[in-house]
């Protein structure tokens, strides 16, 4: 992670996209805010709802696929396999982006639900059905979510790491966020002095959720209070 240092999370390849506010921020946030409905407390009993920013989902089309030929007939997709094995492809709705390989499988990113991640992956094979290719859709699967989450207040991520033992990474000269690995449910979370929390390797959104509450009661813990003078 030498060369992540200062940088952070979207740098991280998380789909936390470069240049943007992942945190819920900018104009027109606190309107946003205002219009959500009421936290779920018996689930939720943070108070707090980490946000899905992106989800990984896999799926096989069971055939096997001229690149070349989808690179030259598709809408917005590109090949270059001196650079990588796989065709890029990218539609608007839902916006996301997909890795298609010659073998059939396919990979769809940049969803923020279940629901588009599914969706997406959908109209990509109907893509490669149109070019005539017998693309089917078989075992959909999301492999990994990413979600944010901000908890409004600065952490002191040493006496984090020193309570957390093995379960917690943290070297601010090479990365600014402490790494804290939870074991059950398993998840990475990253942990910024901002009070900014990313977490990522769940497969259903519950254990986003669940690993959230899980380390809130930490996080409050090592809470860094203003100093007055």
């Amino acid at each position: 992670m030498a060369s992540v240092a200062g940088a952070e999370p979207t740098v991280l390849g998380l789909g936390l996209p470069s240049g943007s506010d992942p945190w819920g921020g900018g104009a027109g946030g606190g309107r946003a805010a205002a219009e959500e409905p009421a936290v779920d407390l018996a689930r939720h009993p943070s108070g707090l709802v980490p946000t899905l920013q992106n989800i990984v989902s896999t799926v096989n089309l069971d055939c096997k696929l001229d690149l070349q030929e989808i690179a030259n007939r598709a809408r917005n997709a590109e090949y270059n396999p001196k650079r990588f094995a796989a065709v890029i492809m990218r539609i608007r709705d839902p916006k996301t982006t997909a890795l298609v390989f010659a073998s059939g499988k396919m990979v769809c990113t940049g969803a923020k639900s279940e629901e588009h991640s599914r969706l997406a992956a959908r109209k990509y094979a109907r893509i490669v059905q149109k070019l005539g290719f017998q693309a089917r859709f078989k075992d959909f699967k999301i492999q990994n979510m990413v979600a944010s989450c901000d908890v409004k207040f600065p952490i002191r991520l040493e006496g984090l790491a020193l309570a957390s033992g093995m379960f917690a990474h943290y070297e601010p000269e090479i990365f600014p966020g402490l790494i804290y690995r939870m074991a059950d449910p398993k998840i990475v979370i990253l942990v910024f002095v901002s009070g900014k929390v990313v977490l990522t390797g769940a497969k259903v959104r519950e254990e986003i959720y669940t690993a959230f509450e899980n380390i809130y009661p930490m996080l409050v813990q090592f809470r860094k209070r203003q100093q007055y003078v």
